[in-house]
């Protein structure tokens, strides 16, 4: 995998020309990229539309959580539009997480469209242990991201999000193939947010993120592009090129 190609760009902004630029900007430049709550609430399905119909790849965050049915569904008609990736929360259970990965398979027979990537979320990187505590979860965030992401395996998932800080445990466990897609991620000189467990690019690619998912970092730099060069080049040292 080319080193930009594990660049997911979240599109973490509320109308639709803002999202349309940005993409158009860094098109050709990154792997894919990220529409969540935010966007998607703003202005539904259309921005899927026009970034898929331009070429670019499209992960679709909107966390599906619910009883299985109702995964499935939302699943399959995340694939009909188009999208590379798509996730769930993995603490939705065992029969919600293979409900979904059935639904991605069956939509490719269906439709005759490539299937998506179908991806269960762990432990967000806003949490950290006293957080788990204050909703009844104890031991330490790798420990429950770390069970989670052994229930996404089981059930048929294609990967997880997950920290980078949890990462290698999880490679280990649930094997090199098993991708793993991590937000929480900050270059060394930026602000951490709102986030609580972070790790620099080069620093989760070593410890063995397939995808990196940059969301401020990239959107509100000066130079979105030259932020993406730097960004990638980091990546590019890390990987050995």
């Amino acid at each position: 995998m080319h080193p930009h190609e594990r660049v997911i760009v979240a599109l973490d902004v509320n109308n639709i020309e803002k999202a349309r630029q940005l993409a158009h900007q860094l098109s050709g430049k990154v792997g894919a990229f990220k529409i969540g709550k935010e966007l998607f609430v703003s202005v539904g399905p259309e921005i899927i539309r026009v970034l898929v119909e331009n070429g670019m790849r499209v992960f679709l965050d909107l966390k599906f959580h619910d009883i299985p049915n109702t995964v499935a569904g939302a699943v399959e008609a995340a694939a009909a539009h188009g999208v590379w990736m798509v996730n769930v929360h993995a603490a939705g259970g065992p029969a919600m997480c293979r409900a979904a990965a059935v639904a991605a398979q069956q939509v490719v027979a269906s439709l005759h469209i490539p299937k998506p990537l179908v991806i269960g979320v762990t432990v967000l990187t806003s949490l950290d242990n006293k957080d788990l505590a204050a909703v009844g979860l104890q031991g330490p965030t790798q420990d429950a991201a770390l069970r989670l992401a052994k229930l996404a395996k089981e059930a048929g998932l294609d990967g997880v999000v997950a920290s980078a800080q949890d990462v290698a445990a999880i490679k280990e466990a649930c094997g090199p193939d098993f991708l793993t897609v991590t937000p929480g991620i900050r270059p060394a000189s930026g602000s951490a947010d709102d986030q609580k467990r972070i790790m620099t690019p080069a620093a989760a690619i070593r410890a063995g993120a397939d995808y990196l998912v940059i969301g401020r970092p990239i959107t509100q730099a000066p130079d979105p592009v030259a932020a993406v060069a730097a960004i990638v080049q980091e990546i590019h040292t890390a990987t050995g090129g």
